[in-house]
C-alpha cells in the first residue's frame, strides 16, 4: 500500500482510506493508480457507491416501508438466517 501510493504521489493514511472507502481520489489519481495496477480505470470506477448510496438513503426518507424491511433483511443477515449473496439476489430480482 505505502509502495502504491508513493507511485501515485498521496500519502499512505489517504491511500488507506481509498482502500476502506472512506474517501475517494480526484480522477487525475484515480488514473495513476490504475495505470500502477495496470487495470482499467472503468473497473476501479466500479467499486465508488457514492451515488447510490446517496440515491438510497434519499428512497429510506421517503418511504418509511423501505427502512422497515431494510432493518429486516439487515437482522436476518446479521443472524445468518440470509446471505448477502442471496439478499443480493433477491434485490436484483433473481439475477445475482
Amino acid at each position: 500500500m505505502r509502495e502504491l501510493a508513493r507511485k501515485v504521489n498521496v500519502s499512505a493514511p489517504f491511500m488507506s482510506d481509498v482502500e476502506l472507502g472512506r474517501r475517494f481520489p480526484k480522477e487525475e489519481t484515480l488514473q495513476a493508480i490504475a495505470a500502477v495496477l495496470k487495470v482499467d480505470q472503468a473497473e476501479l470506477s466500479k467499486f465508488d457507491h457514492r451515488e447510490s448510496v446517496a440515491e438510497f438513503k434519499r428512497l429510506l426518507e421517503t418511504n418509511p416501508a423501505l427502512g422497515v424491511a431494510l432493518r429486516s433483511a439487515v437482522t436476518k443477515v446479521k443472524t445468518g438466517k440470509l446471505t448477502t449473496d442471496e439478499l443480493a439476489k433477491k434485490l436484483s430480482g433473481g439475477r445475482a
